[in-house]
């Protein structure tokens, strides 16, 4: 058996390898910030990559995601898409990733959850990007990086929005698109005040702050078919780990 003092009682739990470092690394004031990231997540922003198949712009949508406060994102993958193993500042471990293996099945999901689809793409009938209300739930369509949207994805979407451009470039990075369309979201969500308090459903809270405090653990849980400890106010798990 291992003994693990917390703050307050102290309690025994089952062998489990490592178990010591992984509670050490969790300090009061890591927890605090794990906390007020996750109370300005935006369970009604997100982004559908549709077959976005090279791996740093991935990475970089998913980045900027995280910074704006996006929850989960949703992904159309490529058969040869491999993500790299470590994604930009750990983006992937803070922005869920729901893969889908049809646009179809993407598109009943973010309906399902009453989302409006805007897809990026330079077209006759684009609005500008700045003019439209991103308080409202919406999910962000990009493309490919070469052949930009789909003529599936563009017929699904509600909304089509363009980046106004006058240079002798014609289009913009995928990853870079993603990030303007994105900040202007957050700046329209933030005068809004859409930022001010916990938006989640109740019953993620937890879990997710479960996952992000302690992801080795929150592994060995599901692997184990048990549920995630409760947490203390300073992050301390207080209840049984998995043997």
């Amino acid at each position: 058996m291992v003994e693990c003092a917390e703050r307050g009682p102290r309690r025994t739990w089952g062998r489990t390898a490592g178990i010591l470092p992984i509670l050490a690394a969790m300090t009061p004031e890591r927890f605090r910030r794990l906390t007020w990231i996750l109370e300005r997540r935006q369970p009604d922003l997100t982004v559908l990559m549709d077959r976005v198949h090279k791996p740093h712009n991935f990475s970089a949508v998913l980045r900027t995601c995280d910074a704006v406060g996006v929850f989960r994102a949703h992904l159309v993958p490529t058969a040869d898409f491999t993500p790299r193993r470590h994604i930009a500042s750990g983006a992937n471990r803070y922005v869920r990733v729901v893969r889908h293996r049809t646009l179809d099945g993407a598109v009943a999901r973010l309906r399902k959850e009453g989302l409006t689809l805007v897809a990026a793409h330079l077209s006759e009938d684009a609005v500008d990007f700045r003019a439209l209300d991103y308080t409202r739930p919406t999910a962000l369509v990009l493309g490919t990086e070469k052949d930009g949207i789909s003529a599936e994805a563009l017929a699904a979407a509600d909304r089509v929005v363009g980046i106004p451009m006058v240079g002798a470039a014609t289009s913009l990075n995928v990853s870079v698109a993603a990030a303007l369309i994105l900040y202007e979201a957050q700046r329209q969500r933030q005068a809004a005040g859409l930022y001010d308090e916990s938006r989640l459903p109740a019953d993620r809270v937890h879990p997710t702050l479960f996952e992000w405090a302690y992801p080795r653990i929150a592994a060995l849980c599901r692997q184990r078919g048990v549920p995630y400890p409760p947490l203390g106010p300073e992050g301390q798990i207080r209840g049984e780990l998995p043997r």
